[in-house]
């Protein structure tokens, strides 16, 4: 008798494959009396060196399959087992206690634990305890001489169901034999969906319980467009999935013919659909995807993968690598935004209760202008060679922006009076991911030449809910009218004095916000590079005029994110 479960489709796709149980050995720990203690600290350095060697070849897979960005999570995991004050508790206890490594070293990391999980209402801690609990792992089984499963040595067809992927086990995937994943917990902004969407592996997250329905070996159906699973289907439900598979093959290949099209409406209105990277290697998955723009490059990355600040001749080479390759197309690079969940070893950043409110992006760098200083002059320099936009991160209040803007024009006068040749068309803007900006737009608009609405933050800030904690999970909601009213709001206020406005948040992609977001005027949708065909294709079938009057229906008429979202689907089902 087939089973279905229901979930979050977090990942397009459709997938039939035996189950593969993604099922961690027995950890437990005993204590036992030891009278070598040395012995049981070289036990202890030896299982951690051999942990940070494995993270090493996980991190150096993840950059080849999924790129810089996602690979950056793995240098926390190594930096957790490189922390000096762990390392020595647990030697301390292996001393005081004369007992085995593995209790000393499962005993230090529960008290690390417990006092990041404490942190209720700080997620950058609650995500730090998840990397120790990671990391523990991998020491724990070299200790108790245990091996790990490991989706890198699958070398079958198969379906992975977990109760949640680890960013180690989604790093290791590989498109060739692992068709997709199913998960109990997690949601379409969680770590391991966005990295899924990046692999163009389907996935399907939050089912709450599939680990309790699936044993090794089952037959399965992911249904990634609906976020459905089958357990043991009929041979006659396996032939109309294969059937429905064949159809999405067929419309895949259907979006590849648009990769050199313009991206227009039904009725010839042109927007730009643009992408977001964090490295210069994410350039040939713009190109292969028709990308007409770069709405945000992440620059942070190049501070994270680095063990100092990174030079003026660093960066330019960077900066000048992405916009030469976007061959005179838009490129937005926004400053640099460390803080947050994104530390740095070698700069010195306060502890504080909620970093994600806290000294983070352009109020670390109005504060620290030398570094901000660097990073502008580089970008300066290198703006000769493409089309450059620059926008200024977590900007709330008008005088920010003043502020940044004139250390800007101070240091384009400097480089002016050294002779150095820079572009004259630089556009300069702002993130608009705080609702006080969003609020006083209007004002912004005077002053600044563009908006890009980061809806990730944007959105949890206004419904006041951590869109990675599972018990508020559902006030994430991008199509909740009163996120849609700030949405307007921005475009409008943009509008009204000429200048243009685009979104690099995951709603641009989404493919129930698109035709509500071109109603609402968006001038440029940026992305993840492979959801740029899907949507231009979307678009092609979307009439603008109309689309205004579905807007406007959303914004004035609803008051739920389920009506919205009826509302659209009454209109694409027509």
């Amino acid at each position: 008798m087939t089973q279905h479960v229901s979930g979050i489709a977090a990942s397009d796709g459709i997938a039939q494959a035996k189950a593969y149980m993604l099922v961690e050995p027995d950890l437990t720990v005993e204590k036992t009396t030891v009278s070598d203690t040395d012995n049981e600290k070289q036990r202890l350095t030896k299982a951690i060196d051999e942990a940070k060697e494995q993270l090493g070849k996980i991190r150096s897979i993840a950059a080849e399959s999924l790129g810089e960005e996602e690979a950056q999570v793995f240098d926390a995991h190594v930096m957790v087992l490189s922390d000096p004050d762990l390392i020595d508790q647990a030697n301390a206890v292996i001393n005081d206690e004369k007992t085995n490594a593995e209790y000393a070293f499962k005993q230090v990391t529960d008290t690390f634990i417990s006092m990041f999980e404490a942190m209720e209402d700080n997620a950058y801690m609650q995500e730090r305890a998840a990397d120790i609990r990671d990391v523990r792992k991998r020491v724990l089984a070299r200790l108790l001489n245990v091996t790990l499963p490991s989706p890198a040595t699958i070398d079958k067809e198969v379906i992975i169901v977990a109760e949640d992927l680890t960013p180690s086990d989604t790093a290791q995937l590989n498109k060739q034999y692992v068709k997709a994943f199913v998960t109990n917990i997690g949601g379409r902004t969680s770590h391991s969906a966005i990295m899924a969407r990046s692999l163009e592996i389907p996935a399907i997250v939050g089912t709450k319980n599939i680990t309790e329905l699936v044993s090794e070996g089952d037959q399965l159906i992911v249904d990634g467009l609906e976020g459905d699973v089958y357990i043991n289907p009929s041979e006659e439900e396996q032939d109309r999935y294969q059937n429905k598979a064949d159809e999405f093959d067929t419309l895949r290949k259907e979006w590849d013919r648009l990769k050199d099209e313009p991206s227009l409406t039904k009725d010839g209105k042109h927007v730009e659909l643009a992408a977001n990277i964090g490295t210069p290697k994410d350039l040939e998955g713009v190109k292969n995807n028709g990308g007409e723009a770069v709405g945000l490059y992440r620059t942070e990355f190049l501070y994270m993968d680095s063990t100092e600040l990174p030079s003026e001749d660093e960066q330019y080479e960077s900066y000048k690598q992405v916009l030469e390759g976007m061959d005179n197309k838009p490129v937005v690079v926004r400053t640099m935004d460390i803080g947050g969940d994104k530390e740095l070893p070698y700069l010195e950043l306060p502890k504080e209760m909620n970093p994600f409110l806290g000294y983070r992006a352009i109020r670390v760098s109005l504060d620290q202008d030398s570094i901000f200083r660097t990073q502008l002059r580089a970008l300066l320099r290198a703006s000769v060679h493409g089309t450059l936009r620059i926008m200024f991160p977590m900007i709330a209040t008008l005088q920010e922006f003043r502020d940044a803007k004139a250390i800007l024009d101070e240091e384009r006068a400097n480089l002016e009076n050294d002779g150095v040749d820079i572009s004259d068309s630089i556009q300069v803007g702002i993130m608009i991911e705080i609702p006080a900006a969003a609020v006083l737009a209007d004002q912004f608009a005077k002053e600044v030449d563009f908006f890009s609405i980061g809806t990730n933050d944007l959105i949890q800030y206004t419904m006041a809910a951590d869109r990675m904690n599972e018990q508020v999970s559902y006030l994430y909601q991008p199509y909740n009218p009163s996120i849609l009213r700030l949405v307007k709001n921005v475009i409008d206020a943009a509008h009204k004095e000429g200048k243009w406005a685009g979104m690099c948040g995951e709603m641009a992609g989404d493919q129930t916000a698109v035709p509500i977001l071109l109603g609402l005027g968006l001038d440029e949708f940026s992305m993840s590079a492979t959801s740029i065909l899907k949507t231009r294709s979307l678009l092609k079938t979307l009439d603008s005029v109309e689309m205004a009057e579905l807007a406007e229906k959303a914004v004035t008429d609803c008051s739920t994110s389920e009506e919205v979202v009826e509302l659209v689907e009454s209109y694409l089902n027509k």
